[in-house]
């Protein structure tokens, strides 16, 4: 009997659940403090920058079938090692400090609803020593996608949205709309912009099961732009109705903000109660996926590129990589001290952005050479130069200390490349002369 394969309607699920998760939980708030009502926009914008690449990766995707390592993988087929580890790497440390950044949500959540505010790096930091233990021990198999989370965390947000509607029936104020002058400008669009990012990349889940969906990489493809569009419009919906309850002046960053929302409305305790647990069980389960996924990376890519043997360790029996997974761990509690919730995002969202742009790139370069996908990027090549140019304008935003931290990454990735490389070539030589 052949495997089971996934209809269009369930993969676009799966990339749902992945997409409408943590970031709206987290960072949305941020996203408004940043910009204002130009926030709604941001949204659209970067709905629409992953709608683009989400086109650019459903082709590479029906070109290259079988490549588990998404991104990194299809820059190593078009321009060799040193940029697909230098790709591969920067998709990994995305990953790694992801974890901290989901976790500080859960915390947040965690500590609303204890109200103890203090505790709430504490409760973060527990959590991903936790889950840590949990992939160790192999129980991550019972970690996949799950429709039931996704499901919960949909109502919770249906119900947000609902009240909040009705809530600006009784109490509506266009003056929640009116940004300051600050949120006015042109970088804070950009800044909200790259907050924003983080809420909508994991439309990339379903690149990773191309060959499972009905109808092969084409239908995959096209589950990946739905699920980008429908999580588009539940955004915007979730977005309004946080303006509607609160004042766009009266957003700070922090990173339980549909708790705040709902504490400055004085919504029902229920409905208090049932946020802070949906915003825990979304940030959990993605603070847990995101270990996951970050240590299955770093293996990936050890076995890929012939890193150290150390990093390639892996525990059959398990079904984890234990090496890997700690070193993810360790990334992320170095992360925390990073700065706060927007600074950690925009560390994260700067791996995905450099693997993105070079991902286009690397269709260009398979264009050129006559290589085609089942899965064709409609107007090529000016979506591509559109998509890559709205990658590019998000620099606009990035905070300083994002940019910094990554262009040293860069640096060290290059000179362990070329180090690596030079020893491979005296080690081939050695054996020639042997």
């Amino acid at each position: 009997m052949g495997k089971e394969e996934i209809s269009v309607s369930e993969a676009t699920a799966v990339g749902l659940g992945a997409i409408i998760g943590a970031g709206i939980f987290v960072l949305s708030g941020t996203a408004i403090s940043l910009a204002g009502s130009y926030s709604i926009l941001a949204f659209l914008f970067i709905g629409a920058l992953s709608v683009l690449v989400a086109m650019s990766l459903g082709e590479l995707t029906t070109i290259f079938p079988h490549e588990k390592g998404s991104t990194y993988s299809y820059v190593f087929k078009a321009f060799g090692h040193e940029l697909g580890l230098l790709t591969g790497v920067m998709v990994y440390f995305s990953f790694s400090t992801s974890i901290s950044a989901v976790a500080e949500g859960f915390g947040s959540y965690l500590s609303s609803a204890l109200h103890e505010p203090s505790l709430s790096l504490i409760f973060a930091a527990i959590l991903v020593v936790a889950l840590t233990l949990v992939n160790l021990s192999g129980v991550q198999k019972a970690a996949k996608t799950d429709l039931v989370l996704v499901a919960i965390k949909l109502s919770v947000l249906s119900v947000f949205i609902v009240f909040s509607f009705y809530f600006a029936f009784l109490h509506f104020s266009p003056s929640h709309f009116s940004s300051t002058p600050s949120q006015s400008e042109v970088l804070p669009f950009f800044s909200s912009s790259i907050a924003i990012f983080f809420a909508y990349t994991g439309f990339q889940v379903i690149t990773s099961f191309a060959d499972d969906v009905k109808g092969g990489p084409r239908n995959a493809a096209k589950s990946v732009i739905y699920s980008v569009l429908i999580s588009m419009i539940f955004y915007v919906l979730v977005v309004v109705s946080m303006i509607f309850l609160v004042p766009v002046s009266q957003f700070r960053i922090d990173a339980d903000p549909l708790s705040f929302a709902l504490a400055y409305s004085h919504a029902p305790s229920w409905l208090h109660v049932l946020v802070d647990v949906g915003g825990m069980i979304a940030t959990a389960s993605a603070t847990l996926a995101m270990i996951l996924a970050s240590g299955r990376t770093l293996y990936q890519i050890s076995v890929d590129m012939k890193l150290p043997k150390l990093l390639a360790k892996y525990d059959s029996s398990r079904d984890v990589a234990p090496v890997a997974t700690v070193i993810s761990s360790i990334i992320a509690f170095i992360t925390f001290f990073a700065g706060n919730i927007y600074v950690i995002a925009a560390i994260s969202n700067f791996g995905l952005m450099f693997s993105f742009i070079m991902s286009n790139l690397a269709l260009l370069h398979f264009r050129r050479r006559g290589i085609h996908g089942t899965y064709v990027m409609p107007f090529f090549p000016v979506t591509m130069i559109i998509s890559t140019l709205m990658l590019l304008s998000l620099m606009l935003g990035f905070p300083r200390e994002a940019l910094v931290i990554n262009m040293v990454i860069i640096i060290i990735i290059l000179l362990i490349s070329y180090i690596l490389k030079d020893l491979k070539e005296f080690d081939d030589r050695l054996s020639k002369v042997k």
